[in-house]
């Protein structure tokens, strides 16, 4: 009975290991908000133990997918942007792929988005928007053009999102006349569909799914509109809005609103999204525009409860707390100063883009209230003079993962150490 019971017993444990990977961008369910727990509340003074540095991750500001016992991201070098993937066991690259030439750019060359891993597959674009499917041995499965093959076009700042793998399609942004939504076979690569009905220029956000009004649908933002598309690629509905220079965060929905926020002085909206009849569709209605309160340019903000943390650039400024129904704000404070944010067992890491300071905050409407900073110890060399420290901060699996271009850093975070 014994021997019988060690194959369960290792399929559960694994299931728990499991429960804690972040295998994509903003996390397994792209709010940012980890459902980990045990996790250090106070740091001590110099922060949490680094236990290593990897020093090879190439130009750009990838983000991190951490699954099992390696870590996924893009970097680039030679020219030439690549996937690749280190063995979190011996700290050493596994293997590296080519996905396209490298993205040229004044703010920073390279890739940007983060890959997405769902079994034995990987997803990722490149900054020139390539589309590749590759295993997570890293063998090219499929390889898509954004351009080419979708009809879209460079955005100014290369294409940045991360694809959204649902059910048996991966849904990205090509943006232009042929649709700004399109959906590929997740395994064939072919074209499944694109939003005809919605025809926007690409931005910089990353899509997220929603079900509203009992309709499942995938939300995204423009520099024109944020929108709401179905499964099938329908326009469900469409609010023009103005995203001026750059629209970059990720969409936040909850139940029938949504949620968005850009810098350059727009600031954030609010939407209630509301089902009619077959003959109406979907409206969207604007709850509250506030260019002062959130004016985030690309650090991301997330939901906890029913209050909203990020960092904002407006006279407001500093790390925000705001309630999310009303746009009121709650608190607000300088902390590390401006950056990228992610939350893990009720905890916020605040990663400064300027100087690599890290914050813990807690994330609660009672006030800005610090349990610890530390700064990262080196920062690259090879960072454009008008880039800062872009890639947002990943916990997983007990660690704090950092990176600054070539510099990867892995912090113990875990209670136990």
């Amino acid at each position: 009975m014994k021997a019988r019971s060690l194959p369960l017993l290792g399929l559960l444990l694994a299931g728990v290991a499991a429960a804690n990977d972040w295998p994509q961008w903003r996390g397994p369910d792209r709010t940012d908000v980890s459902k980990e727990t045990g996790l250090l509340k106070t740091w001590p003074k110099d922060g949490p133990k680094l236990l290593w540095t990897y020093r090879d991750a190439g130009i750009g500001y990838a983000g991190m997918a951490v699954v099992g016992d390696h870590l996924y991201t893009m970097g680039a070098w030679d020219g030439k942007e690549y996937v690749f993937a280190i063995d979190l066991k011996t700290q050493k690259r596994a293997w590296a792929t080519e996905i396209g030439p490298m993205l040229t750019n004044g703010y920073g060359d390279g890739p940007r988005g983060t890959p997405t891993v769902e079994g034995e597959a990987l997803y990722a674009l490149s900054g020139q928007g390539n589309v590749v499917c590759l295993k997570t041995d890293g063998q090219k499965v499929w390889t898509r053009s954004m351009v080419k093959d979708l009809g879209g076009s460079v955005p100014g700042w290369g294409y940045t999102e991360s694809p959204l793998v649902d059910g048996d399609q991966v849904v990205v942004t090509p943006g232009g006349r042929k649709g700004t939504l399109a959906a590929l076979n997740k395994k064939t690569g072919d074209i499944l569909w694109q939003s005809k009905d919605l025809t926007d220029p690409a931005h910089y956000s990353s899509i997220v799914v929603g079900h509203i009004g009992g309709v499942k649908q995938y939300v995204q933002m423009t520099a024109k509109s944020v929108a709401g598309v179905s499964a099938d690629g329908k326009l469900l509905w469409r609010h023009e809005r103005n995203g001026k220079t750059a629209a970059i965060p990720t969409p936040i929905v909850k139940d029938n609103y949504v949620y968005v926020t850009s810098g350059y002085g727009v600031g954030c909206n609010l939407y209630k999204i509301t089902a009619g009849d077959a003959a109406s569709g979907f409206k969207a209605e604007e709850v509250y525009a506030d260019a002062k309160t959130m004016e985030n340019k690309h650090g991301g903000v997330l939901l906890v409860g029913d209050y909203l943390y990020g960092y904002s650039d407006s006279s407001r400024g500093g790390w925000v707390c705001q309630e999310f129904l009303t746009g009121k704000v709650v608190w607000n404070n300088p902390g590390v100063g401006k950056g990228s944010v992610t939350c893990a067992d009720g905890m916020l890491y605040c990663y400064a883009e300027r100087n690599g300071e890290v914050g813990l905050v807690e994330a609660s409407p009672a006030g800005y209230k610090d349990h610890g900073t530390f700064r990262i110890p080196e920062q690259t060399k090879i960072r454009s003079s008008r880039g800062g420290i872009w890639t947002h901060p990943t916990v997983a699996n007990g660690k704090l993962y950092l990176r600054d271009q070539d510099l990867i850093f892995c912090y113990d975070v875990a209670s136990s150490q």
